[in-house]
């Protein structure tokens, strides 16, 4: 089956329409749906109204994931490739969706201010819903001189909604850094109910001030409908071995026995999605080993559960120029996780069940050449490059594919996988697995020199059998290891390009191989 068909994303944009002075309401005005072939959504090419030039063409910010009645609603900040000068920014759209393959795109939900209003710059929030009413609670961001000479530069704001497609901003409601905390960074505002305590809490990403120390604060309310919100005392604290700038988009949760928090932060070696481990939301917190679910290029990761399991949303960022040689850039596209829970309580993440049958088409595999000492068996290929490196390249890859096998290695040399492979110009996206290192690393490869990416930790054993699985699709580009750690990455002009293995100092065995597209 075609993509195209299989992964449909049914677009509605809408046109703000106004109401009093006093109320800012927002309703839908739906226009022609649409597709998308991605498994990995963005914000579809679209205007958002007859009457407004703002142009929906963009990408996916900090996602804000909420279930509710059997879908999950993938609220996100939209980063416009283009709008008009002098709007603001960062408008929170919504995707829903119940597998992971299928997307519907909402449109805006919450628009940005103008420009001396809190909001001119909307960022990261979170829904909950009290009685029949939900509750969106959103960072207001505004650097523009004239408003910070009297205002903070960020505030919490809230929006109210009884559908969760039509919300109206709470004029009124304003919650702004208390004594002792910074109100330059006071965002990403993370509220639930706290069965355990019996109150609301509201967790805010700020810094005290002046020591500029990163902390998660902590806001409880008896009710939120009264708008009454009661500062409290951090739950986290950045240590002076981290020394975090930011615990950005702090999200927390309760899986069996243990409580879990889970920040970003983007100004260390170590930049990611972290995760802390407590018996109590309150602390102490313990790191894992491996703190982190997936490399630099996932950002901004929160979670949702649908009650069974639950899972982690992020963005992969985006290059620019957008090409492989680009720089980094903020937002990207949607990726997922699902989050498994180990017997110590430690987390792992896995490919959605969702994803992999969309791959239904298998591929032949044609080797075109090899190097060094290769030995194939049908899907089998030895590798042993301990005296000279060894490499088997295979025939051209299509756009979205879906590609599976297992790694036995015998010492600590590297090995793994070249994509977007140009022998004869010895260019290549390189996903090196490290033993010497403890990690799976990725390398823009030009000339046959290695330039660093992206990479997470991972421990390797000799002689131990690891499965394997890489999904591309459009430009994303996404690795698991026996369903324990991801690895994601942005990967573009897959379509075309042949693609290898190989083994450096190592003997290295790849088996059961199979390769899936989904046309």
């Amino acid at each position: 089956m075609n993509l195209t068909n299989k992964i449909f994303i049914y677009l509605s944009v809408f046109s703000i329409l106004a109401c009093s002075n006093d109320d800012d309401a927002f309703t839908q005005v739906p226009v022609d749906p649409g597709t998308q072939t991605n498994v990995y959504p963005l914000p579809p090419e679209q205007w958002l109204g007859e009457t407004d030039p703002y142009y929906t063409s963009g990408y996916v910010g900090d996602i804000m994931p909420y279930y509710n009645d059997g879908k999950f609603n993938l609220f996100f900040l939209h980063d416009a490739k283009t709008k008009p000068a002098g709007k603001g920014f960062h408008d929170i759209h919504n995707f829903e969706t119940t597998n992971f393959t299928e997307f519907n795109y909402k449109g805006r939900m919450i628009p940005y201010g103008v420009s001396d209003e809190p909001d001119f710059g909307v960022g990261t929030g979170s829904v909950v819903k009290v009685g029949d009413t939900y509750y969106f609670y959103y960072t207001g961001h505004n650097g523009n001189t004239p408003f910070v000479q009297n205002n903070p530069r960020e505030s919490v704001l809230c929006a109210t909604s009884t559908d969760l497609e039509n919300w109206t901003k709470i004029d009124d409601f304003k919650i702004t850094a208390p004594a002792g905390y910074t109100d330059f960074d006071f965002r990403d505002p993370h509220v639930f109910y706290n069965e355990e305590d019996g109150k609301y809490w509201m967790l805010m990403s700020t810094q005290t001030d002046p020591a500029r120390k990163a902390v998660v604060l902590l806001f409880t309310s008896d009710d939120p409908a009264t708008n009454n919100w009661t500062v409290q005392n951090p739950i986290y604290t950045t240590t002076p071995q981290e020394n975090y700038l930011m615990l950005e988009c702090a999200d927390i949760f309760k899986m069996g026995a243990y409580w879990y928090l889970i920040f970003s932060e983007n100004w260390s070696n170590h930049t990611g999605t972290h995760y802390r481990i407590a018996n109590s939301p309150n602390g102490p917190w313990t790191t894992p080993t491996i703190d982190r679910f997936d490399g630099s290029y996932l950002y901004a990761a929160k979670t949702a559960s649908d009650g069974n399991k639950r899972y982690l949303f992020g963005w992969t960022a985006r290059k620019s120029p957008e090409n492989n040689t680009g720089n980094k850039e903020w937002g990207g596209n949607i990726v997922t996780h699902e989050i498994i829970q180990n017997n110590d309580g430690t987390l792992n993440v896995k490919q959605p069940e969702g994803i992999v049958p969309v791959y239904t088409n298998n591929a032949t595999i044609t080797v075109e050449n090899t190097v060094g000492t290769v030995t194939q068996s049908n899907n089998t290929f030895t590798l042993d490059g301990t005296s000279n490196d060894a490499l088997v390249t295979f025939n051209s890859l299509k756009k979205s594919n879906h590609i599976d096998f297992k790694i036995e290695m015998q010492s600590n040399g590297d090995f793994g996988v070249l994509l977007n492979h140009d022998p004869e110009n010895n260019t290549a996206f390189k996903i090196a697995f490290e033993p010497g290192f403890n990690r799976v690393a990725a390398y823009n490869v030009n000339d046959g020199n290695d330039l660093y990416l992206n990479h997470v930790p991972f421990n390797f054993t000799a002689n131990t059998e690891y499965k394997v699985s890489i999904t591309t699709n459009e430009d994303i580009c996404v690795l698991y290891i026996n369903d324990e750690v991801a690895f994601s990455n942005r990967l573009y002009d897959v379509t075309g390009k042949k693609w290898s293995f190989f083994s450096e100092n190592n003997q290295t065995v790849f088996s059961n191989l199979t390769l899936k597209n989904p046309y």
